[in-house]
């Protein structure tokens, strides 16, 4: 999952991405460290607030 790299590219801390994603900061620390896996309507939230899509989020292969 690029989450972590996506969050970072915009300059979002854990706690900002959570606000606009409104979601719990330490959903988005669990999932970043793998402890968690993120529902489907995490996964949504997340990408909406980050401005991609949910495939996008998934894939860690994705030629830059």
């Amino acid at each position: 999952m690029k989450l972590k790299e996506l969050r970072e590219q915009r300059n979002l801390s854990q706690q900002e991405l959570a606000r606009r994603a409104g979601v719990a900061q330490s959903s988005i620390h669990y999932i970043e460290t793998g402890q968690k896996s993120p529902t489907y309507r995490i996964l949504q939230k997340l990408a909406s607030a980050l401005g991609v899509s949910v495939a996008d989020l998934l894939d860690e292969d994705k030629a830059s």
